[in-house]
């Protein structure tokens, strides 16, 4: 019988517990599995050693399919098993990797080969193999439809391995894991609260990856998630590649594979870019198109659902070398799900950036069960980014008038404000970043100065659409002839 409580679980060890707990347990979420693992590892010697691992997975789908992805077929095979029928329940797992044939013999001493089947049998056994996995597919439908209740299960869990489409997000759930033994670090590149990130090689490309901190695991739980959607790819949503956890008796790491992008984040790049007209209207466009894909809900078979960020900031979005942007870290985002006209918010304890909260976030007025909410929310951070960018256009005066970079309210909250400073600049006071009288003087400055305005208005319902914001800055190329990408 299921416990309506997060179980304890036997952990591989201090590093490998999810909630950070140094006894050797772990503590699932409420539905949550216990797991144990044993996978083939090759030492530096280039021996093959039997290594095992236990631990905890979460109750939702990206748990569930790891329960269920055993890797027998690659050269250094992985069994798992789950179970969450009481605390502890792992330390009895022993799973067993299957027994292999020997390696055959020389073409030399190969005996002679028996005579084949009859084509009725294959026939016979082939038709008995379809029915058995026939069988295994509605026993498992059945036991997910029993855990979920009356709803129907969540679209992403049902495409989770057909992700090697160009209408996924990336490789098979098999492959990725594959991918994660093949990476090779080259060098730590940033660092956040939420972890690391890494410069590394994999087939000879560069790629990033970013490895959390135990204690982040439903960021990184989250993020996977997200970045799994049908049809979730974008040229201005940051690439992945792959998601796994490694780990020993004594370490683990979730790892996130992605696109490596060398001119880092769009903070980085403005403290000491200069752009022109054309190259901050670019640029703009490209963050906003992100944003608008990732706001529109896509209709069909394979339809992708309404994402919003809650973490919109110059950090979270990355140059490119063409010098568009791409979106990044969705370890915070949300999804509307149209089938059940519901929000999903992952249970996550991670709060967005202070500096970067909309009005209603700060005064704790969002209505959380409603999802165009939070799109506003993502509205009013792009106002501020749209004003980060445009203080360093060296258009209106020249590149020798250009401001500084700074970050949003730099003159009136201290570096690292708090929760009480933001609310009061913002919502007791209604401030917003000022505006250089130089930017009315040019028509790019201008449109954006009076786009971002809207975008930060006090009141969300009044706030521009990201499409609505693409569309106008489309046209704005249009009128103007300014090429946009």
């Amino acid at each position: 019988m299921r416990l309506t409580r997060g179980i304890v679980c036997e952990c591989s060890g201090a590093s490998a517990c999810p909630d950070g707990s140094n006894n050797g347990t772990c503590t699932t979420q409420v539905n949550g599995y216990c797991f144990a693992t044993v996978e083939e590892v090759e030492t530096d010697a280039g021996l093959v050693e039997l290594e095992r691992t236990a631990g905890c997975l979460p109750p939702d789908e990206s748990g569930f399919m790891q329960c269920k992805s055993s890797q027998v077929p690659h050269r250094h095979p992985k069994v798992i098993e789950c179970c969450n029928s009481s605390d502890l329940c792992n330390r009895r797992l022993q799973p067993r990797l299957p027994a292999y044939p020997a390696d055959p013999l020389p073409p030399a001493l190969s005996p002679a080969p028996a005579p084949g089947p009859q084509p009725a049998l294959l026939v016979a056994a082939a038709l008995c193999l379809a029915l058995v996995a026939a069988l295994a597919a509605a026993l498992l439908l059945c036991r997910r439809r029993r855990r979920a209740g009356k709803r129907p299960p969540s679209p992403p869990a049902a495409h989770l391995a057909e992700i090697s489409s160009g209408s996924g997000s990336g490789l098979p759930l098999l492959v990725q894991r594959t991918v994660a033994k093949q990476i090779q670090m080259v060098e730590s590149i940033g660092k956040g609260r939420y972890g690391e990130v890494w410069l590394a090689r994999w087939r000879g490309e560069r790629v990033a990856v970013k490895v959390f901190f135990t204690t982040e695991e439903a960021s990184w739980f989250r993020e996977t998630e997200i970045y799994q959607t049908v049809l979730m790819r974008h040229e201005n949503v940051l690439g992945f590649i792959a998601a796994d956890i490694k780990g020993t008796g004594s370490w683990t790491q979730m790892l996130l594979i992605t696109d490596y992008h060398e001119r880092g984040s769009l903070h980085d790049y403005l403290q000491t870019a200069v752009l022109d007209p054309p190259a901050l209207l670019a640029m703009a466009y490209s963050v906003v198109a992100g944003l608008a894909h990732l706001h529109m809900d896509i209709f069909g078979t394979k339809g992708k659902p309404a994402i919003a960020h809650r973490d919109i900031k110059s950090k979270n979005i990355l140059v490119k070398r063409n010098g568009q942007c791409a979106i990044a870290d969705f370890g915070l985002a949300v999804r509307f799900v149209a089938e059940r006209d519901e929000v999903d918010i992952a249970p996550n304890t991670r709060v967005g950036t202070r500096r970067y909260m909309a009005p209603e976030v700060l005064a704790e007025t969002l209505q959380v069960t409603d999802f165009e909410a939070f799109k506003m929310a993502d509205m009013y951070s792009l106002g501020l980014v749209l004003w980060e960018m445009c203080r360093r256009c060296g258009a209106g005066g020249g590149a020798q008038h250009v401001e500084s970079y700074a970050l949003p309210y730099h003159d009136v909250v201290p570096a690292d404000p708090s929760f009480d400073d933001m609310h009061a600049v913002v919502v007791v006071q209604r401030m917003r970043p000022p505006v250089p009288a130089r930017w009315a003087r040019h028509p790019a400055l201008a449109a954006l100065a009076a786009l971002m305005a809207e975008c930060w208005h006090h009141n969300p319902p009044v706030r521009l659409t990201a499409l609505r914001v693409k569309k106008t800055l489309a046209k704005f190329h249009k009128d103007c002839d300014v090429k946009l990408v």
